[in-house]
């Protein structure tokens, strides 16, 4: 069994890509943000978490960094600070954590000699798209203090393979839906607010277009890149290929669910104009060529499973419809 190092293991991505390593027969070591709860986030109630070796700690430490990835074969970055408008409002924070702590990370894996490193990007370094779909090609465009931090950590993601050999293959998923996700991002805003009886919702743009993937898919495009040697060195779209609006996503979410809905614009969840993404879409023709990875499941099929994992009680609970955070 090969042993893998997750970090962010308790965040949405992570968990569950923590569980599929799990159930694809590795030896995971989990990385939960350290709180004074003893709290691994959505590893809590996850059966998969009993198979797990879960660690509390924090990216930014870079001993302790050092410490957890000796003996492992390969890791799993995804630890981040991920939400765009509260990038605007601490911007330090996510430099602190998206850049110094992906270095930490990287001097841990080079110094503990690991076979692979899978570090985690975003489709949103890509900016509104210049040209359709996206390739890794795209220029790169730093439209929020978030993508900015991006860039910065992918940028020395690449640079520790030039310079040190460090097999590095950094991982681009374009919008990862499905349970789990923050009440910050699109599909679970409008799902809590329609199960919570709203009869009218409020958004921010409705435009912009996204190229929505679904949770298991992009979890499986991870797996897919860590046993692709030819993928070492190069940055790897995940994405469907299909592109939908903000405001046409809403009503499929609304026709699944079998209700009526009327948008609220806020402008309060609106980005400001020139950092708004207007337009996304992936192509993926180099995962394909790569590794032969074909997406599973449609965007219906998808919010259907998001759907009825928020419909669940326990589950709804932990959000709350009637309030917005950035």
């Amino acid at each position: 069994m090969a042993k893998v190092l997750v970090t962010g293991a308790d965040g949405f991505i992570g968990s569950h890509l923590a569980e599929s390593l799990v159930a694809a027969g590795y030896e995971v070591r989990a990385l939960c943000q350290y709180n004074s709860f003893s709290s691994c986030g959505w590893l809590d109630d996850s059966p998969a978490a009993r198979d797990m070796d879960i660690v509390l700690g924090d990216i930014r430490d870079a001993a302790q960094m050092k410490a957890l990835a000796r003996g492992m074969d390969i890791i799993f970055h995804l630890a981040a600070l991920i939400a765009i408008p509260y990038s605007y409002q601490a911007p330090a924070s996510y430099v602190e954590t998206n850049i110094s702590g992906t270095l930490n990370i990287l001097q841990a894996g080079l110094e503990a000699g690991v076979k692979k490193m899978i570090h985690t990007s975003t489709s949103e370094v890509y900016g509104t798209a210049q040209s359709v779909p996206i390739s890794e090609n795209h220029p790169l465009q730093a439209q929020s203090p978030y993508s900015a931090s991006k860039i910065g950590a992918d940028a020395l993601a690449y640079s520790f393979y030039s310079s040190f050999n460090l097999p590095v293959t950094i991982a681009r998923p374009f919008n990862t839906y499905g349970p789990r996700q923050s009440a910050r991002a699109v599909i679970p805003t409008v799902i809590t607010q329609l199960l919570s009886g709203a009869k009218k919702i409020k958004l921010g743009a409705l435009t912009p277009t996204r190229d929505f993937n679904f949770v298991l898919d992009s979890c499986a495009g991870f797996l897919a890149l860590a046993t692709c040697d030819e993928a070492i060195g190069k940055t790897v779209n995940i994405g469907a290929g299909t592109e939908i609006s903000i405001g046409d996503t809403v009503k499929t979410i609304a026709n699944i669910m079998g209700v009526e809905v009327e948008i609220e614009q806020d402008k309060e969840r609106l980005r400001p104009e020139t950092s708004e993404v207007e337009r996304l879409l992936c192509d993926n023709t180099l995962m394909r060529k790569l590794t032969g990875f074909k997406h599973t499941y449609t965007l219906e099929q998808g919010l259907a499973e998001t759907i009825a994992w928020f419909k669940k009680p326990e589950n709804l609970k932990r959000y709350k419809a009637d309030t917005y955070h950035v």
